[in-house]
This record gives C-alpha cells, structure tokens and sequence, in this order.
C-alpha cells in the first residue's frame, strides 16, 4: 500500500498562477509557500510552556500576490473545504478602523494576521503575531508551536522549541534508513472543540494552586507533593504535561543520538499519557497505534494534535513503511489516509 501522494511546491504554484490570472486579470508579483507540520512528541505542551518537537513537512500552502495602492486587499482560495464566498475584498485596517473576524472563515486567520502584524522583523514577533491571530480571528486557544516551526524548520532536522524562552534547537532527522509515517484516522469527534480549552484551564488552575506561573515550573516531586491541592482530575492533567516535558528533551537527545529505539519507547509512553491521564485519545487513535506498534520495524507510534480524532506519527524503519500502512488499513476498522514525508523547510519566497 501507498502512501497519498502530496503535489509538489511547483504544481501547487502553477495552479495558484492560474487561479490569480483567471481572477485578476494580470500576473503575480510574488510567491511564497509554508508546510505544514506534525509533532513528534511533545503534546499539550505548548501553552504549558513546556517543550515541544515538531518537524516541517513536505505537505505545503502556497500563496501568490501583488501589491496595489488603493489602500484594500483581495483575497481569493482554492481550497475546497473552505466556506463560502471564495472571495473576499476589504479595506486595510488603520488607527481609526481595525479588521474583525466573520465569514467566510477561511479568511479570518489571514484577516487576523494583517490586523496585528508587527513593525519588528523577527522570527519570534512574526510567529507571536500568527498565534495571536489564531486566538483573536480564529477562535483557538493555541500555543505558538506550530507557527515556530513553519518559519523556521529546516530540511533533514525536527525542532526542539522551548515553549517559554522561545529558544529553538535542530535535532537532526536526515538517515535515510528511518521514515515517519503520519496515518490520518478520518474521524473528528465532536467533543474535542470543548474539551481543548477545558484541558487549558485544568493545566492553569494546578499551576496557580501549586504557586507556578506554568507547569512548566513544576517537577514531578513537587505534584505529588501538592496532590491534594488539586482535584484527581486536574493531578492526572498535570502529571501528563509534567511527564511529558520530561519526555521531550529525552526523546530529543535521544533522536540527536540515533537512538531510535529510546525514542519509540517515549512515543509509547506518551500516547498512554495522552490517552489515561490527559484522556484525549479516542478508540481510533488507540487503534493505528496498536495496530503500527505490531510491525516489526516500528520504532514508537503515538496520536499527534489536539486528540479526539486527527493522526497518528510513527517512527519506523524506511524499508518497513509499506507492511507497516497494509497491516494498520487491515486492522483499522475505519478508513486511514498515509503520508510518508522527510523532515521539510520551513516558509520560504517562491520564484516565479
């Protein structure tokens, strides 16, 4: 069995061309392109100020454009899951005047991000600037992982971000023997809408007991120590994240080793932390990773995201990738979609 194959950086430009003459009328001045991601190993982290390792993918978004100087801007998708209209056309914000999020939603991330987009050039500002539009457009609670490692993933290495200090350090993931595999479950239980933010919460509301700013700040001793502090609930909320940031910079020294058994061995460890202490995982989810876990070959396989549905990551050798994705399709009861993909670059100006 294949993995899906994902359309190349130029196929995506040439389409995103076409889709800019046929609209506008002339050819765009500019291109650029960012990937997606998926998280090794550091889940429910983020807005912990905790650690995270996430790696760029080759799965892209390619945007082309233009300038004009009557002061509005055009906006135009391709995409086909996005809502209606495909176009939108409104005025830049000013000092009198600011952007606020509506429909179509597609465009409210990008309305976001020109409404709060900084004088300052840096890669930390630019990336707060996109969390914030995630917050304030967009409607989610989201820590700043994903917006750090699409500016600045690099071909052949994860990510290790350091979620308070904003630090950031290249773990290589370049030996040609390994491969990850991200295996999408096709299901999208409602309930993960409302329990994100409720986990936030929990995870805030332990940490002010305990007298932390963050439970970043807090050590395993001192959880145990402060148990009755909090509810059950919020202990084993905590006692996740906690763990978890532990895991993170293990599995990072782990994978700048080569040791990829000691990863795997965190990747199991973190999706049952996931799945009996922060209870995010579902059914599903529970399934692929037992199902990959299975295959000779597989060094560790975890759920990735906010939980309750979305994928799996699998860490495994490159030459047992295509009995690892038969196997999990033939004990899935649902549908799976597989992507095999290297460690990516992260956005970068296109030439046209």
């Amino acid at each position: 069995m294949a993995a899906s194959s994902h359309p190349q950086v130029s196929e995506l430009l040439a389409e995103a061309r076409r889709a800019f003459r046929a609209e506008f009328g002339v050819e765009p001045q500019l291109a650029v392109s960012a990937p997606g991601r998926v998280n090794l190993i550091g889940e429910h982290t983020d807005y912990n100020q905790g650690l995270v390792l996430p790696m760029a993918l080759e799965l892209m978004t390619v945007l082309v454009g233009s300038p004009r100087m009557d002061g509005l801007v055009s906006l135009l998708t391709t995409s086909e899951d996005a809502d209606e209209p495909r176009r939108l056309q409104f005025p830049l914000p000013t000092a009198q005047r600011s952007l606020e999020p509506g429909t179509p939603h597609w465009a409210n991330y990008v309305k976001g991000v020109i409404q709060h987009y900084p004088d300052s050039g840096t890669i930390a500002a630019r990336a707060q600037v996109c969390q914030q539009a995630e917050h304030s457009f967009a409607g989610v609670p989201c820590g700043i992982m994903d917006q750090l490692i699409a500016l600045m993933g690099q071909k052949g290495h994860a990510l290790l971000i350091d979620c308070r200090s904003l630090e950031t350090t290249l773990v290589p993931l370049s030996d040609p023997r390994l491969a990850v595999l991200i295996t999408n479950s096709n299901v999208h239980h409602t309930l993960g809408s409302s329990e994100y933010p409720l986990r936030r919460r929990q995870c805030e509301e332990v940490a002010q007991a305990l007298g932390k700013e963050s439970l970043r700040e807090v050590k395993l001793e001192e959880l145990d120590a402060g148990k009755e502090l909090v509810s059950k609930e919020g202990f084993r909320r905590a006692r996740h994240v906690v763990g978890e940031i532990r895991r993170t910079a293990q599995a990072a020294d782990a994978l700048s080793r080569g040791d990829y058994r000691a990863f795997g061995r965190l990747m199991v460890e973190s999706h049952q932390s996931l799945r009996d202490d922060f209870e995010v995982s579902c059914p599903e989810l529970d399934q692929l990773v037992e199902a990959a876990l299975s295959v000779p070959g597989v060094y560790g396989s975890r759920m990735t995201g906010g939980g309750f549905g979305g994928c799996t990551v699998t860490l495994l050798e490159a030459a047992a990738a295509s009995r690892t994705m038969q196997h999990i399709q033939e004990q899935y009861s649902g549908t799976t979609t597989f992507y095999l993909s290297q460690a990516a670059d992260g956005a970068m100006v296109l030439p046209l």
